[in-house]
């Protein structure tokens, strides 16, 4: 029986797309689904905590250390100079939310390219693994995200190039969707974290600013949108997919670059 999607169409890749965001949604909901997502929860605070690091990193500050504990929340330390300008707090906070969807953003375009596919993941893994050694100072992040890295590496060694794609997609979907598990906290101006009260990250970036911190709330949510939204375009506009290639004997060698 032939096929109905056509290999490498837009149809098959709107289809891998709707099935990583299908087992991200599905996944808690099945029998011990909690803990097969748990360490990819737990990645999902890696990429909000090192999206508040990094952006101190950029903005000249010194980022100390990430703490990520077993309930899934995070802290990034960063020490801001005191002569630091005053939007350097703001950017520091906004780094965080915005950083889960700029990643699957990220990895959803990545996973339109073939010759990306083994690279980009590599890429994540070393990535997770050099924070665990450099910044990572809690028990659940050294349990947690070296196995995470490793799993990743051995998948862009040893595995087919189908589940390398799926894998791109499926943690791409699970960044972006990182938002809706974290909308509350968005929208909070205050949070307790391991026991003690503190701004949320929409409440630093209006203690700095003197802007509601739901206006702020709303402009990441913005903004993480169209970056989302943006790669889903590109990874699903129909220019990318050629035509059909001809139907050729089976004793023609067929060559595709990709």
């Amino acid at each position: 029986m032939q096929s109905l999607v056509r290999p490498g169409s837009q149809a098959e890749q709107a289809g891998r797309l709707l099935l990583a965001g299908l087992v991200v949604v599905m996944l808690p909901w099945l029998p011990f689904g909690n803990y097969l997502i748990y360490p990819f929860a737990i990645l999902t605070t890696w990429f909000h905590e090192m999206g508040h690091g990094l952006t101190a990193l950029a903005s000249g500050q010194d980022f100390r250390q990430l703490m990520i504990f077993a309930n899934g929340s995070g802290v990034a330390e960063s020490r801001v100079a005191a002569d630091a300008p005053v939007w350097v707090p703001a950017a520091i906070a906004a780094g965080g939310p915005l950083a889960p969807c700029a990643a699957g953003a990220l990895l959803i375009v990545a996973s339109a390219h073939r010759r990306l596919w083994r690279s980009v993941l590599w890429l994540t893994a070393a990535a997770i693994l050099a924070s665990v050694i450099v910044w990572v100072r809690s028990p659940v992040g050294y349990a947690v995200l070296p196995l995470v890295g490793a799993s990743l590496a051995l998948m862009a060694w040893r595995a087919s190039p189908a589940l390398i794609r799926f894998i791109l997609q499926f943690l791409g979907v699970l960044a972006a969707m990182s938002m809706l598990r974290d909308f509350g906290y968005l929208f909070t101006e205050q949070a307790v974290i391991e026991g003690q009260t503190v701004l949320s990250d929409t409440g630093q970036i209006a203690a700095v600013t003197g802007l509601p911190h739901w206006l702020w709330a709303a402009l990441i949510l913005l903004v993480s949108t169209v970056m989302v939204g943006g790669a889903l375009k590109y990874a699903l506009a129909e220019k990318r997919f050629g035509p059909p290639p001809p139907r050729r004997p089976a004793n023609v060698l067929q060559f595709r670059r990709d």
